[in-house]
């Protein structure tokens, strides 16, 4: 292999590992269980996932900074598309390293309200891998389904928004239709 080969292969693959869109949880692994702050239309609440999954599974989304363009966008689909997770038994909460006096203003302009985003802090981040590798004091754009069993059913770990949604729906779906 000539050493133009070998330096682009040594580029490739130092590029998807560091592209922070690896998941660190694999389907079937446990969830770790958390306890944060969050908000839901504007107001401030006390979210643990294990209460959540008593209610059905839960979508985890996590989501680098509230109020940049594509998490924006993010969080209004998930918004247009809340009756179809209900409907399906899901609970969806979106995950953000950012302050809950944010998420509580991104609840109300960018969620419209429907559901629940919480401040993940460095134990959650770590828990769930999701640190963005360039940046460590951020996520990166990786959406879990969580069974009622605490175990993981589906992730979806992408820096593109688009398609998030629409996997995270199908998967949910998927789950009710067993």
């Amino acid at each position: 292999m000539s050493k133009w080969m070998m330096m682009a292969l040594g580029l490739a693959v130092a590029t998807i590992g560091s592209s922070g869109a690896m998941a660190a949880l694999a389907v079937g692994a446990k969830a770790p269980d958390f306890t944060t702050r969050g908000a839901l239309a504007g107001k401030p609440f006390t979210l643990t996932l294990s209460h959540q999954l008593k209610r059905g599974p839960v979508v985890l989304y996590f989501f680098p900074k509230a109020f940049t363009p594509g998490c924006s966008a993010e969080a209004r689909e998930f918004a247009q598309h809340i009756d179809d997770f209900k409907k399906a038994g899901a609970t969806v909460i979106g995950m953000s390293t950012d302050t809950v006096d944010d998420l509580v203003a991104f609840s109300t302009k960018e969620c419209a309200g429907k559901f629940a985003v919480a401040s993940a802090g460095p134990a959650i981040v770590s828990g769930y891998d999701v640190a963005l590798k360039m940046r460590p004091s951020i996520t990166d754009r990786t959406s879990y389904v969580i069974a009622p069993t605490g175990r993981i059913a589906f992730v979806h770990s992408e820096m593109n928004y688009s398609g998030h949604v629409k996997a995270m729906l199908a998967a949910v779906q998927a789950m009710q239709a067993k």
